[in-house]
């Protein structure tokens, strides 16, 4: 384990900031994504420009569609995950950072409770679709619609996980983190 995530950190996938809300038991996990998403990123651009050229020249390959959408749909689905982690993305991060004590206490701890109660909503609802999905299935190829909707609830529980990691480490280290004294620092100024 150690291994993994030195190599983790020794990539820079994983950034610093916000390191006092994060447990090193999960950085492979986040460098894991985020190197999902550089996949699905380029294999949707590939695929939409391989689909354009083969259109163009007058044979079109049908399924690059189909990988286009799983590309697309497991790139935002898995990014959302990621952002959930490095705290990029859903809170509302812009406002509480020049706010202390109390006062960003509880807005921190809603947030994440607002987004972990959508996550969940996500992880179950997300569950039934794709086991629903698995006896739909698309043309021409009859690729199970589960394989575009089943990481709706991957991401739902990897979003929860993030969750409840910023919360359980936000209340033993606090909401503010070193990047945040530096901007009332500058508030100040």
């Amino acid at each position: 384990m150690a291994a993994v995530t030195d190599f983790a950190a020794s990539r820079a996938l994983v950034i610093q900031r916000h390191r006092h809300l994060k447990w090193k038991a999960l950085d492979s996990l986040e460098s894991s994504l985020m190197i999902a998403c550089g996949v699905c990123i380029g294999g949707f651009t590939l695929c939409v420009l391989l689909d354009v050229v083969t259109r163009e020249i007058g044979h079109p390959w049908l399924w690059l569609q189909q990988a286009t959408t799983a590309f697309f749909a497991w790139g935002v689905f898995v990014g959302m995950a990621v952002a959930t982690r490095r705290n990029d993305h859903i809170y509302l991060a812009e406002i509480t950072k020049r706010m202390t004590g109390t006062k960003r206490w509880a807005i921190e701890t809603c947030n994440r409770v607002v987004v972990f109660v959508v996550a969940a909503f996500m992880t179950w609802f997300g569950y039934k679709n794709a086991m629903l999905d698995l006896g739909s299935f698309r043309q021409p190829w009859l690729i199970p619609l589960t394989v575009y909707t089943g990481i709706v609830p991957i991401s739902g529980a990897l979003i929860m996980l993030f969750c409840v990691e910023q919360i359980v480490n936000g209340w033993k280290n606090g909401f503010e983190g070193p990047e945040d004294t530096e901007l009332l620092g500058e508030a100040t100024l």
